[in-house]
């Protein structure tokens, strides 16, 4: 993958060069919209953000990533920490030609019908994240494809995202390479099989030996999984879902981010490893 300008060190990477996060002059950067959409799975309308990029103009057509947020997250806080950098990392990449322009959909992964339920630490206040795949499928894309210009096909969709929202990439990722030929996992919370961490016993969404791709004949492009070295919050949960796919022989990338905690330094360094390995 000779486009790639920055490339991994071995399976131990460090932090997103610092000169991916600063403004420059002559570069364009994309704009980020939030709207509304009705869906049927959650019977509510439902918020979602949107970072378009700079030469949007409402007639050529881009790829899109849908990305995923953490635990007692929703559709702002990745696109409005600054730390994580989603505006000045893919702006300074698609300029300098190490990155495809596309469009980025932050959407709110707690798929409940219920409004008086919240996120939690038991099998209860979880089940929405799992939910999301039926919300994401069913009424996110089908809104963004029809109303904005969006390539559609698998090989222009890619879906990523950090902590619980990564978890539950890899999940839809399993599930669904018929739709997403790129997945990606920052950080990636316990639950997606059988576990217990300092929080709670996960009963799993799925046995370690189901852990490949439903869709056998349609395998992704990139299944990407990274997490810091430090990570105080999943630990070695991430390492361990690695583990299971070599065990399954499920072809995947793997690295860590030296000195990254659970923090916007190992989201800025997944992103940075993600696009540009997407969409080319």
């Amino acid at each position: 993958m000779d486009f790639i300008k920055y490339e991994l060190n071995g399976e131990l990477t460090q932090d997103c060069p610092s000169e991916l996060f600063e403004r420059k002059n002559g570069i364009v950067y994309g704009t980020v919209k939030h709207g509304t959409y009705y869906s049927n799975t959650c019977r509510t309308e439902r918020p979602y953000s949107i970072l378009l990029p700079p030469s949007y103009d409402g007639i050529k057509k881009f790829p899109v990533m849908y990305f995923q947020h953490g635990i007692f997250g929703d559709e702002n806080c990745m696109i409005n920490d600054a730390e994580n950098h989603f505006i000045e990392i893919t702006g300074n990449l698609c300029a300098e030609g190490s990155a495809s322009e596309m469009i980025i959909v932050f959407g709110h992964m707690y798929a409940s019908d219920n409004p008086d339920l919240k996120p939690g630490f038991d099998e209860v206040s979880i089940a929405p994240y799992d939910n999301f795949i039926n919300e994401l499928i069913n009424d996110l894309m089908p809104y963004i494809q029809e109303n904005y210009c969006t390539l559609t096909g698998r090989e222009n969709t890619a879906v990523c995202g950090f902590s619980m929202g990564g978890r539950e990439s890899l999940y839809i990722g399993l599930q669904r390479s018929d739709l997403f030929s790129y997945i990606g996992a920052i950080a990636p919370a316990p639950g997606l099989v059988s576990s217990e961490d300092k929080m709670m016993k996960h009963k799993g969404m799925l046995k370690t030996e189901d852990m490949k791709f439903l869709h056998k004949d349609m395998l992704p492009r990139l299944m990407m999984i990274c997490c810091g070295t430090q990570d105080g919050v999943v630990g070695k949960f991430p390492e361990n879902y690695h583990k299971i796919f070599n065990d399954n022989k499920v072809s995947h990338l793997w690295f860590e981010i030296d000195k990254a905690d659970h923090n916007a330094m190992a989201i800025r360094t997944g992103l940075l490893h993600f696009v540009q390995r997407i969409f080319r």
